[in-house]
């Protein structure tokens, strides 16, 4: 963690998620005994947590403060208003012998949960500059890869619909060739879970060297990806165990794009509904 993060409004759990990536291993460590004992470290000093997490009660006391609290006692109390405060959830691990009405449980109360996350992770004022500069936007390109890709086709999909030309693109040279040639005019949106996607930064940073404005939407702050962006918008899912993707995170970022785009509706109401008639009226001749 290279600067301390603000509190405000964020659980102390997604605040440690949202930070986990950019942590040393010592902070590591830490975060890692605190997530799997919330409860146990309500009664710990800081010499149990520094001997509980194989660190030091100095790393502890920086860690603290590094997440942007005086020390232990006060980040045990806020810790403290989250753990107590909620009855015992529905274990998030997904088991092989799990019935389908207890996987949809499960993987419902994830999204549901990091939604609200989210809600406390937002800072409205960078949605505020992603909104504007999407409407002032020649074109926009959106890169992404994997399954940060689907959302960059919801965007593409989304944000056609203002009469915006937009180009979702998940192939690395196409990326290169779009970062290249685009203008200050213009708009890069940028979907990483983690933030940290070599070749996504390698199309990114050249974007950042030509001075093509960026909007950043992953899950981790203080990424590399944040530090290259103009505009930085988190979205932490919870995601369960038992799989290979980030489902929680693609919805939660898709949740985001529908902000961006109720922003953007907002902006031009006459033109946005006018150009949704002509779209519906073109897809209603498909129709039976």
């Amino acid at each position: 963690m290279e600067k301390n993060i603000s509190k405000k409004n964020i659980s102390i759990i997604t605040l440690l998620r949202s930070s986990y990536n950019n942590m040393t291993k010592s902070e590591k460590k830490i975060a890692d005994y605190i997530l799997a004992n919330e409860k146990s470290v309500m009664s710990q000093t800081i010499s149990d947590l520094a001997v509980k997490a194989q660190s030091s009660e100095i790393t502890v006391s920086r860690f603290c403060k590094k997440l942007g609290f005086n020390g232990l006692q006060s980040f045990k109390i806020a810790l403290a208003g989250e753990v107590f405060s909620k009855d015992e959830l529905l274990s998030q691990e997904i088991n092989p012998h799990d019935s389908y009405k207890t996987i949809a449980e499960k993987l419902f109360s994830s999204i549901a949960d990091g939604l609200q996350d989210t809600l406390k992770l937002l800072d409205f004022e960078e949605i505020n500059k992603a909104v504007d500069l999407i409407s002032k936007a020649r074109q926009i390109c959106v890169y992404g890869f994997g399954n940060s890709y689907t959302v960059c086709k919801d965007i593409e999909t989304r944000f056609m619909r203002f009469g915006i030309p937009v180009k979702a693109y998940c192939d690395l040279h196409m990326q290169l060739t779009a970062s290249s040639l685009l203008t200050q005019e213009d708009l890069i949106i940028a979907v990483s879970h983690t933030g940290s996607n070599i070749d996504l930064l390698q199309s990114i940073e050249l974007a950042h060297d030509n001075k093509i404005p960026i909007i950043a939407i992953t899950s981790y702050m203080n990424s590399p990806l944040c530090k290259l962006a103009d505009v930085v918008l988190h979205g932490m899912g919870r995601e369960v165990a038992y799989k290979s993707e980030a489902v929680a995170s693609r919805l939660i970022h898709m949740a985001i794009v529908d902000v961006l785009y109720m922003g953007i509706y907002q902006h031009n109401v006459d033109k946005g509904f006018a150009n949704i008639e002509k779209m519906r009226a073109a897809i209603a001749k498909r129709r039976l």
